[in-house]
């Protein structure tokens, strides 16, 4: 029973009724209104009357002002099905990035946040850590250059990136034709998949769309069981970005001028100073000491692969000529899976339904961080609202909104992320603004004879961002800009990698299960048709199915590292040349395709004779475009995230008082002070390697 006082929050959920006109009017609004205050603030203040209070707090609150709501303007151009809204939303944040350069780049109000960092005064430290950020940015955005040409340059540069990023959103987002297959070809796909795929017409009369939605392309390539349908789908999916390829090339020569202008010797040096890392070399040792580990391990594995697929093709009667090729990696996966570890991911997957997988996680949340989520009734069921609490030990205060988009559809985002809608922050009058969360996600669809069910690393990628979620809700910062996930980039991932680890503990994984078939009778039924003749399966997954489970945790493990490893470097190649020159003569296809060759010893279409430059599988890598440029070693080092977990939570991952210890020291501290410190007050000492190594088996 909800209490009377939580039935009417102190504060209303976001709306999303915005119109093509109210957006572009809306961010002007913003515009217009932080120009003013700045404007104010240049006019009032000279430089030796500048304090914290007459500068810095009213800035702050301004861009808490904006932040509040351009983040949802920006929202739409991610999840609208209307091109308008979509288009409006680019032009919008268009807009509202132009000015955040401009604003980046008055030397008048640097000039004033020089003038209060010289005057040492005494304040929190969040106070303190703002005054230092805001300085510092100052400084990286040219403030140190002279006035004129270079200066201008930079401007200039800065306004294209931002540009360039909003261009390569929106050919992502554009519609995807799909490849269409006879049903022959699509053979080994789960019938529930296909059910679903579009039935052609015309000259396409009996074949099936398979869409590049990520329920789809997974299924085609860890179970179909014809190599040139796999093949079809690796290669489209990989070049499906080549609309970007212009735009990511225009970007990482862009990046590198711009940070030669700084100063720098390249766009990584200028990106890491600012991250726990500090400086590349750091980043490099790291990624070729684990390169080196992984290398012996992954052939050890591509070998087992390969005696698969001759086993596989020799039992039917087909032709093994000793190659192994990218798009095998998934299906043979499977039946390493199936055949050596008698791990079935369908049939596990009938144990997680999606929406009695999300309540569980949540109860796990609940339970470990000491908080309450009540569903706000009346929303549409593709998508889930929720208001977080504290629990009764802190008198059930009002935390936040949390939203589930759930589904694919034409348009939308196609990947599983979190998103913040509004952040947190204290408002001028003192009183606190709760932040509101959205998870973007695109599981497959229900039908009317099977809810929507989650494979084991689909619970994980769930668990993942919802955990970045938690980190959003539960986040209580002064200011907006450090809200939650607004942390450097080498620390965001290591809260919600810490939680990954809750499912690969059986206790979890059997509190999460529950058969599909004993939901509703409609499922009950259509299980009984398809299993002929079994015994009913129990409510809870089975304890061996989790062993099993369990052991095959690290299965391929080393070609999974060496996967994530060829990212992080081909990351690092780009943002750190030698010279302006060699990224501008750069070939970024062939250098992807060549390094991936390299470090996985995998062959793709050149062992065909097409080329190194056959895929732009860059081209797909949002991250590269956004915050992560220069930074996507971070999903690669789990160091914080695995030291966190051994140290504190592996003996009893379910210790609440530890759990609430965790969240009130890591997760409300969001990025307010030096993550360093976080991580040091946390652990009582410094971050060590062991437990990341240990994970890996590498210890």
């Amino acid at each position: 029973m909800v209490p009377n006082k939580l039935r009417k929050p102190p504060q209303a959920p976001p709306l999303f009724t915005k119109t093509p006109r109210s957006i572009v009017d809306d961010a002007k609004r913003l515009i217009e209104h932080s120009r003013n205050v700045q404007d104010q603030i240049v006019r009032d203040v000279q430089p030796s009357e500048a304090t914290f209070a007459n500068v810095l707090r009213p800035l702050a609150d301004a861009e808490n002002g904006m932040n509040l709501e351009c983040r949802i303007l920006g929202f739409y151009k991610e999840v609208s099905a209307e091109s308008s809204l979509r288009d409006v939303s680019s032009d919008a944040m268009e807009l509202l990035n132009d000015f955040s350069i401009e604003t980046a780049m008055r030397e008048d109000l640097f000039q004033l946040v020089d003038g209060v960092l010289k005057k040492n005064e005494k304040l929190d430290s969040e106070s303190y850590h703002l005054l230092q950020k805001q300085h510092n940015d100052y400084i990286r955005n040219g403030m140190k250059l002279p006035a004129g040409p270079q200066r201008d340059r930079l401007k200039e540069i800065q306004k294209r990136l931002q540009q360039l990023d909003i261009e390569f959103g929106k050919n992502q987002n554009k519609e995807n034709a799909g490849i269409w297959f006879d049903p022959q070809e699509l053979r080994g796909i789960p019938d529930d998949v296909l059910a679903e795929l579009e039935k052609g017409t015309g000259e396409n009369t009996g074949k099936l769309r398979l869409t590049s939605e990520v329920p789809h392309r997974f299924a085609a390539l860890q179970y179909a069981k014809n190599g040139e349908t796999r093949k079809r789908v690796f290669v489209a999916f990989e070049n499906e970005g080549g609309l970007n390829v212009s735009v990511l090339r225009e970007t990482v020569i862009l990046r590198d001028e711009a940070a030669r202008l700084l100063g720098y010797p390249n766009h990584a040096a200028f990106r890491i100073e600012a991250k726990m890392a500090k400086k590349p070399e750091a980043i490099n040792i790291f990624l070729n000491d684990l390169r080196s580990r992984l290398s012996a391990g992954g052939q050890r594995e591509l070998e087992t692969l390969k005696q698969l697929k001759k086993t596989d093709l020799d039992s039917r009667d087909e032709h093994f000529d000793g190659s192994f090729f990218l798009w095998d990696l998934d299906f043979y996966k499977e039946i390493l899976l199936e055949k050596q570890y008698s791990v079935d991911e369908l049939e596990i997957a009938e144990y997680f339904p999606l929406q009695t997988t999300i309540q569980g996680m949540l109860e796990i949340f609940q339970h470990l961080f000491g908080l309450v989520f009540i569903e706000i009734l009346g929303e549409e069921r593709t998508k889930l609202s929720l208001q977080c609490l504290d629990d009764e030990e802190r008198s059930n205060e009002f935390l936040g909104y949390l939203y589930l988009d759930i589904f694919p559809r034409e348009y939308k985002f196609g990947g599983v992320a979190n998103f913040n809608l509004q952040p947190g922050f204290v408002r001028e009058d003192g009183t606190r603004q709760y932040p509101a969360t959205a998870l973007v996600c695109n599981f497959t669809k229900p039908t009317s004879k099977k809810p929507s069910l989650l494979k084991h690393p689909e619970i994980v990628s769930l668990f993942h961002e919802l955990g970045h979620g938690i980190h959003d809700l539960v986040s209580r910062t002064i200011y907006s800009r450090f809200h939650g996930t607004e942390t450097v980039i080498d620390f965001g991932e290591a809260p919600s990698q810490m939680l990954e680890h809750w499912c690969w503990k059986a206790s979890s994984l059997k509190s999460l299960s529950r058969h599909y078939s004993g939901l509703i009778p409609e499922y009950s039924e259509s299980w009984k048709e398809q299993a002929k003749g079994k015994s009913p399966p129990p409510e809870k997954i089975l304890d061996e199915m989790i062993e099993s489970l369990i052991r095959a945790k690290h299965v391929n493990g080393a070609l999974f590292h060496l996967r994530m490893l060829h990212i992080s470097i081909f990351d690092m190649m780009i943002h750190e040349p030698a010279s302006h020159k060699q990224i501008e003569n750069m070939d970024l296809s062939a250098e992807y395709n060549k390094l991936r060759k390299e470090l996985m010893k995998i062959d793709g279409p050149e062992a065909l004779g097409q080329g190194d430059d056959w895929g732009h599988g860059q081209a797909g890598i949002r991250h590269l475009m956004s915050d992560y440029d220069a930074g996507l070693y971070g999903y690669l080092s789990r160091v914080f995230a695995d030291d966190i977990f051994y140290t504190v939570f592996k003996q009893d991952p379910m210790d609440s008082q530890e759990g609430r210890r965790y969240r009130y020291a890591v997760l409300e501290k969001g990025g307010s002070q030096d993550e360093m410190k976080t991580v040091v007050d946390f652990l009582g000492r410094e971050p060590k390697t062991d437990a990341f190594y240990e994970e890996l088996g590498l210890s």
